[in-house]
């Protein structure tokens, strides 16, 4: 019996739910021009994602030629020292 009453409250809130937003079978206008605007500001924010990936690919590329140039005056140095006897 109590599963019968607890069926029948949660069907009626459901049903209240439904009539409340007002089941609609297709979106309204607004609805669609939200969606467009969403759809807009997604490829927007994709395509400045794609920028910043190149951005990021050319600092990487910067630091390891810095990072090789670093390694080679490390290097250099070492041999001099050594060249010195110290």
């Amino acid at each position: 019996m109590k599963k019968f009453f607890s069926l029948l409250i949660i069907t009626a809130f459901v049903a209240v739910g439904a009539l409340i937003t007002g089941c609609s079978s297709a979106p309204s206008a607004e609805e669609l021009k939200q969606l467009d605007d969403l759809k807009a500001t997604v490829k927007n924010l994709q395509m400045k994602v794609a920028e910043k990936k190149g951005e990021k690919g050319n600092l990487e590329k910067q630091i390891a030629e810095k990072n090789g140039k670093l390694q080679q005056c490390q290097s250099d140095q070492e041999a001099v020292k050594k060249g010195l006897g110290k």
